[in-house]
């Protein structure tokens, strides 16, 4: 069991290395073949952090779990919202004022229902799959267009992602380093998947709450570093942004490949239960964020943090 526990931090860590590495790797590449930071940080960047997620969820899906891809999905966004943003107001309150964001928040409510509509059958198919994967490339090509019209107008986020694409390195330095990410990623996958597996049989824990719980807390860590990293360095929408746009990508993303993968059912408390308390802290984190004062302060970061923990006592 330690022996387990052991191997699950490591493969956990070396997950959101790999994919950090990765992540920089295939920007810096792009970069220097000349595609526009707008368009890197708009893709490669923002689908960066939501990288472990699917790494995990492809291959929980190819060892026939598709219970924990999906619990991995709903975890992370009720983690993003309710512990990353909840952490990172607490430290220091969250201004936003990217018109981006506000068009972001509805669209993260819309697909966040359509994922209930799709698992009101507790079953996860293949067209499923397909529908949510095509609906991402609709994503991405939406927000470019965006994005380039908020571009001329010097809209603060857009700004904030063309800064975060690395620059100066060389080519030789970013393929190894996107060789590296492709070579370690999917072995942490597998040894994390396997070793929570591992501790979930000996604690009693079905495939969706070992999804729910220590996988979605491990995700979504690089959430949690770039979010902090966001706001210290002043740039609240950027850390609001990438939590928005990971829960877009988990949902269209993530939560197509077990479908296409390995079309399959799925616990009923996936739907009966974890969707609803997705849906409530999405629905909440747009109240806060479209309200008047157009920001997250510490006493609602504090109640995003508290309800996290009390959903998570509950199992």
């Amino acid at each position: 069991m330690l022996e387990a526990v052991a191997f699950l931090i490591v493969g956990l860590g070396f997950l959101v290395w790999s994919a950090d590495k990765l992540v920089f790797g295939a920007a810096a590449l792009a970069r220097n073949f000349g595609i526009s930071p707008l368009v890197i940080g708009m893709t490669i960047l923002a689908m960066g952090s939501s990288a472990p997620e699917m790494m995990v969820s492809a291959t929980a899906a190819l060892d026939g779990k598709t219970d924990t891809a999906v619990g991995n999905v709903i975890g992370s966004n009720i983690a993003n919202i309710a512990l990353i943003l909840g952490i990172t107001a607490m430290i220091k309150p969250l201004s936003i004022s990217s018109p981006v964001l506000r068009r972001e928040l509805p669209l993260m409510i819309g697909v966040t229902i359509l994922s209930g509509i799709l698992l009101w059958d507790s079953y996860l198919g293949f067209f499923e799959g397909a529908l949510l994967f095509v609906l991402f490339v609709a994503f991405i090509i939406t927000m470019l267009r965006i994005s380039q019209k908020e571009k001329q107008t010097g809209d603060a986020l857009v700004e904030e992602q063309e800064s975060e694409v690395p620059e100066g390195v060389s080519n030789k330095l970013a393929a190894m380093w996107v060789v590296i990410g492709l070579i370690v990623l999917p072995l942490a996958a597998d040894m994390l998947v396997n070793n929570a597996v591992i501790i979930a049989k000996y604690f009693g824990m079905s495939d969706l709450v070992i999804g729910l719980t220590i996988i979605a807390v491990g995700t979504s860590l690089p959430e949690l570093a770039a979010s902090l990293a966001g706001v210290m360095k002043g740039e609240d929408d950027m850390a609001v942004g990438n939590i928005i746009g990971s829960n877009v990508f988990n949902i269209l993303a993530v939560m197509g490949i077990p479908g296409i993968l390995a079309p399959s059912l799925i616990s009923e408390y996936a739907m009966g239960r974890d969707f609803w308390v997705m849906l409530a802290v999405s629905l909440i984190l747009v109240a806060m964020a479209l309200g008047k004062s157009r920001s997250i302060n510490r006493i609602e970061g504090s109640i995003l943090a508290l309800l996290f923990v009390g959903y998570q006592a509950t199992y």
